[in-house]
């Protein structure tokens, strides 16, 4: 989906209260989020993503009554236009200041201290999607690529599954990285909940020690993060385990980018050239 089959679907949602077109994009993933007054709408990819979108409405919802600084939602329902969900969000003010590591620190102190809601919330299938998106990425990658990283992907499942947490396991983000959260002038949220997951605390953990091993976060700010939530999950013996997952995961969700982006296609290649290599100082970079 480009951003022009995207606008598209939102023109047919009709759920802006001026023209889709003048809709500013903020994003293009799995979702297209365009922004609109005082509204932010999510378009998915595809009808996959449905149950997905359905989820984090609801996750939406329990956040609010537990008073968790998060994103809410607008409509409490998600739509299917065209074969895409489509989510209706209230737009946050404008931040006042970029997220910082500390910021998404104390957050997810609270949610980690959260009970479970009174929904099954999933367990977080962090390797769930390393097979669509390499069937996305189709013929743009090379095919000892694509196994390669199934092969991983399978490794590293086992592995996960036998993992004993330091922390007692629940409700967890999924996908903890500053640009995860927003700060406004109330102060720093929740952005992104489809990833909600009730698993080991320690992903949540991972993501930020692998952004200071793999992109380039500074030792100070990694620091600062572990001193707000009070505990470095390095020391940890499952973090390499973890952190193997997450590497193969990222690697394939760049891929289903290849076929339209050579750049995405670049750092696919990068990365699946470093995992081979088994070379932990690449810099891999933001996509």
């Amino acid at each position: 989906m480009d951003e022009a089959q995207a606008r598209d679907v939102l023109a047919a949602a009709g759920v802006l209260p001026a023209a889709a077109g003048g809709a500013r994009l903020l994003s293009l993933g799995e979702n297209a989020v365009f922004a609109a007054g005082d509204l932010v709408v999510k378009v998915g990819r595809d009808a996959e993503l449905l149950d997905r979108a359905r989820r984090e409405l609801d996750i939406a919802l329990w956040l609010a009554e537990a008073d968790v600084p998060a994103v809410r939602a607008a409509e409490p329902k998600p739509r299917l236009v065209d074969g895409h969900p489509v989510t209706v969000w209230h737009r946050l003010p404008d931040a006042v200041r970029p997220a910082e590591p500390r910021d998404l620190a104390e957050l997810l102190r609270v949610v980690h201290a959260l009970p479970a809601p009174a929904f099954a919330l999933p367990p977080r299938e962090l390797l769930g999607g390393v097979e669509r998106w390499l069937r996305l990425a189709g013929e743009a990658i090379d095919p000892a690529d694509a196994a390669y990283l199934r092969a991983r992907r399978d490794g590293f499942a086992t592995a996960a599954a036998a993992l004993i947490p330091h922390l007692p396991p629940g409700p967890i983000h999924g996908d903890a990285l500053p640009r995860n959260v927003h700060v406004g002038p109330a102060g720093p949220v929740l952005v992104d909940l489809e990833t909600f997951s009730a698993d080991l605390r320690e992903h949540d953990l991972v993501v930020m020690a692998l952004s200071r091993d793999r992109y380039g976060l500074p030792a100070e700010a990694y620091d600062a993060f572990t001193a707000a939530y009070g505990w470095d999950v390095r020391a940890w013996e499952g973090c390499a385990v973890l952190r193997g997952a997450r590497e193969t995961a990222s690697c394939a969700w760049v891929a289903q980018h290849a076929p339209s982006n050579p750049k995405a296609r670049a750092e696919f290649e990068r990365r699946v050239a470093s995992l081979r290599d088994g070379d932990e100082s690449v810099r891999w970079y933001p996509f």
